[in-house]
């Protein structure tokens, strides 16, 4: 006779071996430069660093990035160069054939080691050449994959005006989303759309989001009466949203703590603490939290979620009763396992390389909700897991789908195991209400190549070729 172990009231934490296993940080020049239209960032590393830059981003050799390397060589990590004189050379250079609005200057892991004082280079250089000059580390030994990006967004905040530096109606003239909104619109339509809005304080979004998706939780906003007053990044350096004591901030996605703490220690801004908008429940979650804070009753989004959840019952019946595992790598893995699960799916463990419990803490109570509600046994959460016996509990586990680093992905495949890259969500378009279709869409696409082969008969082939 065997006695039924009781289950944990709560989530499980567990923390392994302290590495980080994931895509390096300065990955995040990929998006970051895209979405800063005046920006050049500068990545100052060794030749790794390069050909890392070369493989991310070689998708895009047929644009004209704004980012470049300035190369470490043997001269400068044994300090006999001068490091100022060398930035100042580059500098120049960029400001000459670029003439951008800032200049980032990305740090790596051997400026970490060696020690480079870009922070106390960056102000004497700025007042030279009359450029902002930001610095944001983005090292692989401090921060995973994601975090770079929350590097530069925390770094950003801290030159963000504290005061509007034109008349309040001018500066949403000028402001980039305001213009995209009100396009086609008379000045007295505008003025009407104005006063639809509810009296709250102003709310600055932050998170690095591409403009579509921008505009559709802009929009989602201002459905509930909620004007948003700018967001982290802007399209230019030089639309940066205001920041004064008492503004509201929200955050669009887990991974941006840094900048959450910078907005609230060194602005003085209040942050809403709410699930993040990924999947139609996510959304749904935020939006509610939002208008809580302001006092404003929510209208129309029990109709909405229940239209995009009809709208995505093709692939809700390929996933559900289907286990995932994640192995961590783009910090993501939460606010996806919470909307997977609320597809129908179980999910046994999920592997993250850094969890801070505070920033991310509503939408781990959301998780925990959800998993109550469609009753699931609740999942480990793993911090910074250790590759090796994680790779041991998949093969204990035998999950339909892993969402896995890339250099996991084919050794697991060649054993017979569906995966996914989680950098592929990473580069998705996957917040708000409408791209919840594109989620499913990712993560299915294993599942029904499968199905495929089974109906081509060749599943017994790939089985036989994972034996030998």
């Amino acid at each position: 006779m065997t006695v039924a172990q009781p289950q944990p009231e709560g989530l499980t934490f567990e923390c392994e071996t302290g590495n980080y296993h994931t895509f390096c940080p300065i990955s995040c020049v990929a998006w970051l430069y895209q979405k800063i239209e005046d920006s050049f960032f500068l990545v100052i590393g060794t030749k790794t660093c390069g050909y890392f830059l070369q493989n991310a981003m070689g998708v895009m050799i047929f644009a004209e990035p704004r980012y470049a390397m300035a190369e470490l060589e043997e001269g400068d990590i044994s300090a006999k160069l001068n490091d100022y004189d060398e930035l100042k050379r580059l500098c120049l250079q960029i400001k000459r054939d670029r003439n951008p609005s800032v200049i980032i200057w990305i740090g790596t892991c051997t400026t970490e080691i060696i020690k480079t004082d870009l922070e106390g280079l960056a102000p004497k250089l700025e007042s030279e050449l009359g450029i902002p000059i930001v610095v944001a580390r983005a090292n692989g030994l401090d921060y995973a994959f994601t975090q770079g990006e929350d590097t530069v967004l925390a770094a950003m905040a801290a030159r963000c005006p504290d005061k509007a530096p034109v008349a309040e109606t001018e500066k949403n003239e000028r402001n980039a989303i305001q213009k995209l909104l009100n396009f086609g619109k008379q000045k007295e339509d505008v003025a009407q759309e104005e006063s639809e809005y509810a009296n709250h304080p102003p709310l600055v979004l932050f998170g690095s989001l591409p403009d579509p998706v921008v505009t559709n939780l802009t929009l989602e906003l201002k459905k509930q009466g909620i004007k948003v007053s700018g967001w982290l990044p802007a399209k230019r350096y030089t639309e940066l949203p205001v920041l004064e004591e008492g503004y509201y901030v929200a955050g669009v996605n887990p991974f941006l703590s840094r900048t959450a703490t910078t907005l609230m220690r060194r602005r003085k801004c209040k942050l809403i603490g709410a699930p993040f908008p990924i999947g139609p429940d996510g959304t749904r979650a935020w939006i509610e939290k939002i208008c809580s804070v302001f006092n404003i009753q929510p209208k129309g989004l029990d109709e909405r979620e229940a239209q995009i959840w009809a709208s995505m019952e093709d692939y809700l019946q390929i996933v559900r009763g289907k286990s995932v595992f994640f192995m961590g790598d783009n910090l993501l893995e939460v606010s996806l396992a919470r909307f997977l699960i609320r597809c129908g799916m179980t999910c046994p463990e999920i592997g993250i390389p850094y969890m801070d419990k505070r920033y991310q803490d509503a939408e781990l109570k959301l998780l925990e909700k959800t998993c109550h509600e469609m009753g699931v046994p609740l999942p480990t959460i793993v911090e910074k897991p250790d590759n090796y016996n994680q790779i041991q509990r998949i093969y204990e586990l035998k999950p339909d789908l892993v969402i896995t680093g890339m250099a996991h992905a084919n050794p697991l495949e060649a054993r017979g195991i569906n995966t996914k890259w989680s950098v592929e969500f990473t580069f998705a378009q996957m917040h708000g209400f409408t791209n919840a279709r594109d989620i499913l869409e990712l993560v299915t696409r294993p599942l029904r190549r499968n199905n495929s082969l089974k109906d081509l008969g060749w599943d017994k082939l790939v089985k036989e070729d994972a034996k030998v």
